[in-house]
């Protein structure tokens, strides 16, 4: 049988120590099969319908933090092994079961119909069974994390928390008088950022490691997720879809904002020709090809594109900052490489 496909390996990531990839790929297995089993019902439709985003493939990105994570406990004792191993595994899948979750909720506020090139739930049946579905999910991560300690439940919790006003800040959109990369940035961080920060702490914190290392661990996941998603913005840009999983133009054409988008409306000059054009396309339907085409051309060769790739640059920066108080081992290096990864994606 083929090894499990890593989480990055579709983005170009790869392990430079195989002793390191091996943990890796055998604790991925063991998540795969603890995502399936804990999302098992009785009913053989909640199985079909809760499991529907989430065999449908995924990189798997926060259950791979939370196992490199986890690199940084120190060696438990031979009769511990299995025990750390197990919680290390259990925080994976809450973190991943929290996810598919928002996927699930997330498809309907945007009224998807593809995710991953298969029928979202609320297109092969309706908003209410993903909606449903979504909230079982939660239900069974909630469920989970409660094996892991009051701690765990508090951290999932806030989590959740962060997450959800994203969502509702995200929908209510910018108010009067608010800046709206400022507002953008801000819900980039609660909706994406504040789960991969989780998904690292849940692996130091599992495996035993030090305070310190639990919170240098925390910060570089919320940077360095953040930055994955605004690395995101930019492919859909730049037009890559075997990286991005997303036709080029997608996020122009569905109107939804993003990095470039907003640094270019805040400095555009109405009186500049090519400004004032692609401000007359940003705010056209870009259903048609054409002019979704020449949008892309422009916002490409404009220096706002190229200070969004500058952001990300940065970000991932600051992300390899936060790493110089990790102990120096192959799964620095691991997370070093994701720092570079982000970079070489994007631009």
């Amino acid at each position: 049988m083929s090894p499990t496909p890593l989480p990055a390996e579709s983005l170009g990531f790869a392990f430079a120590d195989e002793a390191l990839e091996a943990r890796v790929r055998a604790g991925l297995e063991s998540v795969e099969q603890a995502l399936r089993d804990s999302t098992e019902s009785e009913a053989p439709f909640v199985t079909a319908a809760a499991q529907h985003v989430m065999v449908a493939g995924g990189k798997r990105f926060r259950p791979l933090l939370v196992l490199i994570a986890a690199e940084f406990g120190p060696a438990p004792a031979a009769d511990e092994v299995e025990l750390v191993r197990d919680d290390v595994v259990k925080a994976a899948v809450v973190v991943e079961l929290t996810h598919v979750a928002t996927l699930h909720h997330d498809d309907v506020m945007d009224e998807a119909a593809l995710r991953r090139g298969s029928a979202t739930a609320n297109a092969r049946w309706d908003n209410s069974v993903a909606i449903l579905s979504g909230d079982w999910l939660f239900a069974r991560a909630s469920d989970l994390v409660a094996d892991l300690g009051p701690d765990a439940v508090r951290i999932q919790a806030r989590t959740f928390s962060r997450l959800v006003e994203g969502q509702i800040r995200e929908t209510l959109g910018v108010t009067e008088g608010q800046d709206p990369l400022k507002h953008y940035l801000s819900v980039v961080a609660d909706k994406t950022g504040s789960l991969i920060a989780t998904s690292a702490l849940f692996g130091a914190r599992f495996a035993g490691a030090s305070e310190e290392i639990q919170e240098s661990l925390r910060a570089f996941g919320e940077e360095i997720g953040v930055a994955f998603q605004l690395a995101d913005d930019i492919l859909d840009i730049a037009g890559d879809s075997g990286q991005s999983g997303k036709t080029p133009g997608t996020d122009l054409r569905e109107g939804v904002p993003t990095l470039p988008v907003l640094i270019f409306r805040a400095q555009a000059d109405p009186s500049n020709p090519d400004d004032a054009r692609l401000l007359e396309l940003l705010d056209s339907d870009l259903s048609d090809d054409a002019r979704l085409a020449e949008t892309l051309d422009l916002l490409r060769a404009h220096p706002a594109f190229a200070q969004a790739e500058d952001d990300v640059r940065r970000r991932a920066a600051d992300a390899r900052k936060l790493l110089s108080s990790l102990p120096d081992c192959s799964a620095r290096q691991a997370l070093d490489s994701l720092c570079d990864l982000v970079v070489t994606r994007s631009v």
